[in-house]
């Protein structure tokens, strides 16, 4: 590992504890009533197959080993996508998870109690809009009175709706179908819908395997931030097992960086896609994380009131509500 590395895996761990000692200044559940809960010595992480980094920090199992000397169990649950992992930790089923900018937005309107832990720097090129080969679409505006799949309040929402914005297209003048990425994808196929949101790695595979057309990324449009978030009572009184887990995420993405072709080959047969195709995904993503600043609550902010204004989510929210502390 590079002294670079190094360094910023130190920084960013030291700025994920400084957050994270802040939260004893919040509102805290009852310690006693955290204590005697039935999961009190477990972490209940919440994950998806085209998280990465989480999916290989689960394989290599090192995180267990960090957290063994604590008592500290760690249990995984995979979900489609960001709205439901985000359902999962709302309702109490999981501590922790990794989405995209918009899965907070609306779990925070919903009354999710979490709290952004870190985030991982702009990808843009990880998300994008598919088109049929042969289809007359060739600009963003052409997307005009058309049926777009998108797996409702993703990433990739936040996207379509900056994308069509941008291009002078309302959101309203558009046909959204909500369908999570199997089935997107087999509506795709099939000629049931004209485009499709999505994300890497399904948007690489849809590429290659079904021959699908790239209309625009989302460079030049959005950042594509993910967020690592935690349940607020366990950031709350699981500072250390929290700080732990970031820095191992930071190893991860360390080792990622520099060995792509070995994550493709580990990930390949848990993502059930060809290795080429994981690689190519794995390299759209960057790998770095960092801890929540105000700017990059102040960039959640203005998905919030976009979405509000479009009354997509049922009322107007503060974004740095949902923050132990923010780094300036």
């Amino acid at each position: 590992m590079s002294r670079q590395s190094l360094l910023t895996r130190r920084a960013f761990v030291t700025g994920v504890g400084a957050s994270l000692a802040a939260a004893a200044a919040l509102p805290v559940i009852s310690r006693s009533a955290f204590a005697a809960d039935n999961h009190a010595n477990e972490f209940r992480i919440g994950y998806q197959k085209a998280a990465n980094t989480l999916v290989l920090l689960k394989a290599h199992g090192t995180l267990e080993k960090r957290l063994a000397p604590h008592g500290i169990i760690v249990k995984w649950t995979e979900f489609p996508a960001g709205p439901q992992l985000l359902e999962g930790l709302n309702v109490g089923a999981i501590d922790f998870g990794y989405v995209g900018e918009a899965p907070p937005i609306f779990a925070q309107a919903a009354g999710a109690n979490f709290v952004y832990t870190a985030y991982e720097i702009p990808t843009p090129r990880a998300e994008g809009i598919l088109v049929h080969p042969d289809a007359p679409i060739r600009t963003i505006a052409d997307l005009k009175g058309k049926k777009i799949a998108l797996n409702k309040g993703s990433d990739v929402h936040w996207f379509l709706v900056a994308a069509l914005q941008k291009n002078g297209v309302s959101y309203h003048d558009i046909q959204p179908v909500f369908l999570p990425p199997a089935d997107a994808r087999a509506a795709f196929e099939r000629g049931a819908i004209d485009a499709w949101a999505i994300w890497d790695p399904f948007l690489e595979a849809a590429k290659r395997q079904s021959n699908a057309r790239l209309l625009a990324d989302a460079e030049g449009i959005v950042s594509h931030h993910q967020f690592f978030l935690s349940a607020r009572p366990y950031a709350q009184q699981k500072r250390d097992v929290i700080a732990i887990m970031m820095d191992e995420v930071g190893k991860e993405g360390v080792w990622v960086r520099g060995h792509y072709s070995e994550a493709a080959a580990q990930l390949a047969p848990i993502q059930g896609l060809d290795a080429s195709v994981i690689e190519a995904g794995l390299r759209h993503y960057a790998h770095i994380y960092k801890p929540v600043d105000a700017d990059v609550l102040a960039e959640q902010q203005r998905i919030a009131d976009t979405f509000a204004d479009l009354r997509l989510i049922p009322t107007k929210i503060v974004t740095k509500d949902a923050a132990l502390a923010v780094q300036a």
